[in-house]
């Protein structure tokens, strides 16, 4: 990975609103739909534009904010009741406070660019459940139709939010890829089936919508990141099942290009101890798998080992990627999930990363500025039959740095993750 030395400076940077065009929607955002049936994005005083199809204003969006951080609060609260107060609780807590800060001038840098730049729509209303929106960023270049990436964010299925896509989203919009960030019901607001059921419904949203935002209907792609990459795959093996007897589904699986694992576990029956002695208790972990039954059911490894042979044959191509150094969901976990799907006859690609963490490859490469190893390996499957783009991205600007070396150093020795 061509990163920036060490020694260099990170940059301010801007956030792109000045020099881009505020995007609207093709056909206007009149066209969006929703599963329930044709729907407004401007319908409703929950989505990203005001009723008059402008953007929202900032005081528009902290006051959106404001509401959920005391949705959010509340339900910390009652999360506490799960947790108690544990040492491995409450260091985890201070490492995360501590990550953080260190991080801090990066995310203070992609936070302006979520908030100011036109190429960022965001809570774009995909549901009538709670916290049913996603963020959606946007490239520049609306000559022609771009590939669509649908992304499920990570958290541990209890801390997941849209805008922790925020930098990828980015960094794949400014090579020509559109990225809807997907927000979905964490625990204890919502168990396992409500997130996968979620993440089902913002897919269906996404195909049916993507052409009006300049995406290809052709060309979308499924990525998850951590506890998200559990829920996508969940979500798509689900529906893979259900096309495969004959049920009715309102998104096929055949509109997925291909699938993107980041640092998943996806046999949770067997990480249930690993958890534990990580800090996120085997009680409160069964409660978000809603009990010890539903293991089976919500492991992937363990779906696709049982799924039929039509089944598999639907999937997409299965991309899975993980840091060797991941002590919060080990590399092992992908390694032996792309066992099974190749015993089963899926079509399956294994990134390891030697030496990352569960952290560095979505953080802290990432911040350091330079060619990053996972936006290129994704970007490479995504523009692989495109010569056009292909071209682009060799002559495409060097992303800049945003966080000092020695912070970003710092930061991944006191990481919690």
């Amino acid at each position: 990975m061509a990163a920036m030395q060490p020694g260099n400076q990170p940059s301010g940077g801007d956030g792109g609103g000045a020099e881009a065009e505020a995007f609207v929607p093709r056909g206007g955002p009149q066209g969006l739909r929703r599963r329930t049936g044709l729907a407004s994005v401007n319908s409703s005083p929950r989505s990203a534009r005001a009723g008059d199809g402008r953007r929202t204003t900032f005081r528009e969006d902290v006051g959106h904010a404001a509401a959920e951080t005391y949705l959010v609060t509340g339900l910390a609260f009652t999360l506490l009741g799960y947790l108690g107060v544990g040492y491995r609780w409450i260091s985890q807590l201070m490492a995360l406070l501590l990550y953080a800060v260190l991080l801090m001038p990066g995310f203070i840098k992609v936070g302006y660019y979520y908030f100011f730049s036109s190429q960022v729509c965001r809570s774009v209303v995909y549901g009538d459940q709670p916290r049913n929106r996603l963020d959606l960023y946007i490239p520049k270049d609306h000559s022609k139709s771009c590939p669509v990436v649908a992304f499920v964010t990570g958290g541990a299925w209890i801390i997941g939010y849209k805008a922790w896509g925020a930098l990828l989203g980015r960094r794949l919009a400014e090579r020509g890829i559109l990225v809807a960030c997907i927000d979905y019901r964490n625990f204890p607001q919502g168990t396992i089936s409500d997130m996968v059921s979620d993440a089902s419904e913002a897919i269906s949203f996404i195909c049916d919508n993507a052409v009006f935002f300049g995406g290809d209907p052709n060309k979308i792609y499924l990525m998850g990141q951590s506890a998200g990459a559990h829920i996508a795959a969940c979500a798509l093996l689900e529906q893979a099942a259900k096309e495969s007897k004959g049920d009715h589904t309102s998104w096929n699986v055949a509109q997925i290009k291909a699938y993107f694992g980041l640092s998943g576990g996806y046999n949770v029956q067997n990480l249930v101890d690993h958890f534990h002695e990580r800090g996120l208790y085997r009680s409160i972990f069964l409660s978000i798998m809603e009990g010890e039954e539903s293991l089976p059911h919500f492991s992937p490894e363990i779906v696709a080992k049982k799924s039929s042979a039509d089944a598999i044959a639907l999937l997409p191509q299965i991309v899975l990627m993980h840091g060797t150094a991941d002590y919060s969901i080990p590399s092992s976990a992908s390694e032996t999930f792309a066992d099974v799907l190749k015993q089963a006859g899926g079509k399956v690609k294994l990134e390891l990363y030697e030496g990352k963490t569960h952290t560095d490859v979505f953080l802290q490469d990432p911040l350091r500025g330079g060619r990053d190893q996972l936006v290129e390996d994704v970007i490479s499957v995504i523009h692989a039959d495109d010569a056009d783009a292909r071209e682009k991205d060799a002559l495409a600007p060097i992303p800049e740095r945003l966080v000092y070396e020695w912070q970003i150093k710092l930061a991944r020795q006191i990481s919690p993750f």
